[in-house]
Formats: structure tokens, sequence, C-alpha cells
């Protein structure tokens, strides 16, 4: 069992920077594919960003080149930097691991966070 925190959402201005950070407890997280969805109101959970267990990282065309996601494995943790951030990025920010080698939809990860909230003002 893996439980995972979210934490680091904000209310932003457009064009700034914020990092989310997602803490794991129970299992070593490093052990894992961890990735970062997303869901804005009226819309379906979309993904973000991921990093495999190999340590390769992946994202949505979205957000290529604005967002970075790295691991820390000291502190059993990852992280989403995001910058040059925009108005539809707005949404609830989750984390989520799976046992998966390149996961990228919802249904193939096993644990998920409650959620952060980031809101970018235009």
């Amino acid at each position: 069992q893996v439980k995972l925190v979210e934490s680091g959402g904000a209310l932003v201005q457009a064009g700034g920077s914020l990092r989310t950070s997602c803490e794991a407890s129970g299992r070593t997280l490093s052990s894992y594919s961890v990735g970062w969805f997303r869901q804005a109101p009226g819309n379906a959970r979309e993904f973000v960003a991921a990093v495999a267990y190999n340590g390769d990282t992946y994202y949505a065309d979205s957000v290529k080149g604005r967002f970075t996601m790295f691991r820390d494995n000291a502190k059993n943790a990852v992280y989403l930097q995001m910058d040059s951030l925009k108005p539809e990025d707005t949404a609830v920010y989750y984390c989520a691991a799976s046992p998966l080698e390149r996961p990228k939809t919802t249904n193939e990860y096993d644990y998920w966070g409650q959620g952060t909230q980031v809101t970018v003002s235009s």
C-alpha cells in the first residue's frame, strides 16, 4: 500500500511558476512509476507528466517545455515544477503511482493522492 499526499497548490498569475509536491509513505516510491494528472471542473482527469521507475520522464504535449517532473528518492517524493503557467492549467492536480513501466492512463495507476488545487489567473 502506498499513501500519496500532494501539496503546493496555490493561486498564481499567468506566466508565473509553481511547484507541487507528492510525498509517499508505506513503500519506496522509486519502485513505482509516478504520474501527475489534473482535472478541471466538468472535464475528465487528464495525464500531465510521469517519471517511469527507470527514471525516464514523459509529458503531455500541452505542458511539454513548461513543466518538469523530478524525483527525490531521499525524501520519497516527486515534484512537478510548473513554469509559464496559463489559465488553462487551472485544475486539481493529482499524483498517482503505478507498477507499470510507462503508464499514461488513469486505469494504469493503482494509488492516488487527494489532489491539490492550482489556479492560474489571467
